[in-house]
């Protein structure tokens, strides 16, 4: 069992997903376009994932890029494609919508949530996109996610570490909180130790090779965040046992 956070990440292609698992991944969110931020994997790349990769995978559920409130054609190809992602034995989805005011969509989120059961579904960082956090954490409780992925309202989830840090209080045992946003094995130390989260999520955009190249610095960079969170476990479970023995 491994004693430290989990690591999923965020892939758009086969080679990348199997690099992830080399890296020690535990997880991968797979989807396509991840310079709009990730649209929906078509039906054979869901297939062939699922059956060269040995740990979870989550389906991103998302039409288009651009914002998160959806059109009622939209929504209704949001249902079919997680049923798709159901039946190809995906082990997770990844949505979000807002509404026109830009508040969680409770009532669609809920419909949504119903298809995708008994998947687990992930809140994307559509989150990021609120006014409010807070009330929307309690939101996306209401309607259902398992997790929620969030830098925190910030760019970045380094500059929004504290407020992570505050929404892991805010959601207890209710929801996973799933830190993300511009992790990399240089700031990911700082990010763990403001926010001590049980997931964290990456995806490398800048280490991700063009068409026909290597994708071994990829997975170089995987094995950089697994040490990373390796060593500030082992830093943290050290720092417990010590104010333990001293009180």
């Amino acid at each position: 069992m491994k004693n430290r956070p989990l690591l999923e990440m965020s892939v758009e292609t086969l080679e990348a997903a199997k690099a992830a698992v080399r890296g020690g991944a535990d997880r991968v969110e797979l989807c396509e376009n991840l310079s709009v931020g990730g649209v929906t994997p078509n039906p054979g790349l869901i297939g062939e994932a699922r059956e060269r990769i040995g740990i979870p995978i989550f389906a991103m559920i998302r039409p288009r890029g651009g914002d998160f409130c959806y059109s009622a054609a939209e929504f209704e190809r949001m249902k079919e494609e997680t049923a798709l992602a159901k039946a190809a034995r995906m082990d997770g989805v990844v949505f979000g919508i807002l509404t026109p005011e830009g508040r969680v969509d409770i009532p669609r989120m809920k419909e949504l949530v119903h298809v995708a059961n008994p998947l687990p579904v992930t809140f994307h960082r559509a989150f990021d996109e609120l006014a409010d956090l807070v009330q929307g954490l309690e939101d996306v409780i209401a309607a259902g996610a398992a997790r929620v992925l969030t830098s925190g309202g910030k760019p970045t989830a380094e500059e929004g570490s504290a407020q992570i840090g505050q929404l892991l209080e805010q959601a207890q045992e209710r929801i996973v909180v799933l830190a993300g946003g511009g992790i990399r094995p240089f700031n990911l130390s700082r990010i763990a130790r403001a926010a001590r989260a049980a997931e964290f999520h990456s995806g490398l955009s800048n280490l991700i090779p063009g068409p026909g190249e290597s994708h071994r610095e990829f997975e170089e960079g995987v094995q950089a965040l697994v040490k990373v969170l390796e060593e500030e476990s082992q830093r943290f479970e050290a720092a417990a046992a010590e104010a333990k023995s001293s009180g």
